[in-house]
């Protein structure tokens, strides 16, 4: 006499499930993937990525890099119609930190980070190394932050500053505001500018 529970476990195997993977190969022209199934190491056909995916008059496109870890499901159960329909974080690819507050991005806020390293594709092989330069953009409750490599702006609610380096530019209520540089147009230096009056040359400027 059988156990019955054997019999649903068996059962429940050969059901189509939710069920984690690899992604191995990437069309971004198309936007989709091959992926390993685990625990199998099994590779997929092509499947489309649906994770970071916005169609229509507005699109959002963000194709899964090889060694992401991700989430497929089957369509209307079958086991043989899988679909990407996320990515998930683990040990080795972890939530990115921000440039702008130091930390992962928290409830209510948004965080989209370039250049974080390439996730590792065989066993065995270290992510890659994070980029200095690359991209960010943090949306917050106070202020919108975005960056790329020794520049940034900030967008906050009485003010926006820019900064390159150690130059900085402050707009507010109060007016503009330039230091740690100088100001230029393609005729013209503030700092080396010298005006005319009459044929007597005054001083430079001060304050």
């Amino acid at each position: 006499m059988s156990d019955a529970r054997f019999d649903a476990v068996s059962l429940l195997n050969r059901t189509a499930h939710t069920v984690f993977g690899i992604v191995s190969a990437v069309d971004p022209v198309n936007h989709a993937v091959r992926v390993r199934l685990q625990p199998d190491d099994v590779e997929t056909g092509w499947l489309p990525d649906m994770g970071g995916v916005q169609a229509g008059d507005l699109r959002l496109s963000c194709p899964s890099a090889p060694g992401t870890h991700v989430v497929l499901q089957p369509l209307e159960g079958d086991g043989e119609h899988l679909v990407v329909t996320g990515a998930v974080y683990d040990t080795v690819v972890t939530a990115p930190v921000s440039p702008w507050t130091g930390r992962v991005a928290q409830p209510g806020e948004m965080l989209v980070r370039a250049g974080c390293g390439a996730p590792p594709v065989t066993p065995g092989q270290l992510p890659g190394g994070p980029s200095g330069n690359g991209d960010w953009w943090h949306v917050g409750p106070d202020d919108v932050a975005v960056g790329a490599g020794n520049a940034r702006m900030v967008i906050q609610n009485d003010e926006i500053r820019l900064s390159v380096g150690g130059g900085a530019l402050v707009l507010g209520p109060s007016g503009l505001t330039v230091t740690g540089g100088d100001v230029r147009t393609d005729q013209h230096s503030l700092n080396d500018h010298v005006p005319v009056l009459g044929t007597e040359k005054t001083e430079g400027p001060t304050g």
